[in-house]
């Protein structure tokens, strides 16, 4: 079955945007996936095609409106899950894209001005999701993140089916550094671990390395994955600055 992607947006020109190209975009060719971008305005019941209007309460900005949205929602309603991108949502993880991508495929509702009502998130059931802790124009840029996230664990997409497997967050830890050659570079060599062909030493070297970029760069990741944020890997307690 191909996985669909129903994008509902004041702006379907950007849709496949960057996904037409390279991974996706082959992988959309060959029907793997589908993408289908559609436009919010058209739901829309007065003749100036209104989408939205002041904020209950007063405040700056305008509010998309939940009888609009529930219309363009109900016309592409099925089993699939239906998510909003808003940075007031839950962080977006690879745990959650995988969940997706092993589905039939998600329908994604873009923002714009200051958000939705919050009546039409809660009367359909829609999942509110974030791409991080900042603020962007609207959710079609968030939308384009989490397809691109999905469509490249969908079955045939990557060249090899383990591609995936030892990357940043499949574990709860960030990924090990990757190198190539020339060996040496700017007088700068590639670790002799990794130039002895022993694969034991290798893999060993590789998960101490995920495991101590993670509690240097993200201890929040290092302590849900059971570390201390302020313990090195060897069980010594760093020493504060």
């Amino acid at each position: 079955m191909t996985w669909r992607a129903t994008v509902l947006t004041l702006y379907p020109e950007m849709f496949p945007g960057p996904l037409g190209v390279s991974l996706a975009g082959r992988a959309l060719r060959e029907e793997r996936w589908r993408c289908h971008a559609v436009q919010i305005r058209d739901f829309a019941t007065d003749r100036h095609r209104s989408v939205d209007d002041t904020p209950a309460g007063g405040g700056a900005g305008m509010v998309l409106r939940p009888d609009v949205l529930a219309a363009a929602l109900d016309s592409v309603a099925d089993a699939r899950p239906v998510l909003a991108m808003t940075p007031r949502g839950r962080p977006l993880s690879q745990a959650r894209v995988r969940d997706l991508a092993h589905g039939t495929g998600v329908t994604v509702l873009c923002g714009r001005f200051e958000g939705f009502d919050e009546r039409v998130l809660e009367a359909r059931a829609v999942e509110q999701v974030s791409i991080g802790d900042y603020v962007l124009s609207g959710g079609e840029i968030g939308a384009l993140v989490l397809l691109d996230a999905c469509v490249r664990l969908l079955p045939g997409v990557m060249g090899t089916a383990s591609s995936g497997e030892d990357e940043s967050f499949e574990t709860g830890l960030l990924e090990y550094p990757h190198y190539t050659r020339p060996v040496e570079w700017e007088g700068r060599t590639i670790p002799e671990v990794l130039r002895s062909g022993d694969h034991a030493r290798i893999a060993a070297w590789r998960h101490a390395r995920s495991v101590e970029d993670t509690r240097l760069r993200r201890p929040d990741l290092w302590e849900r994955h059971g570390g201390d944020p302020g313990r090195s890997p060897s069980g010594a307690r760093r020493q504060e600055d």
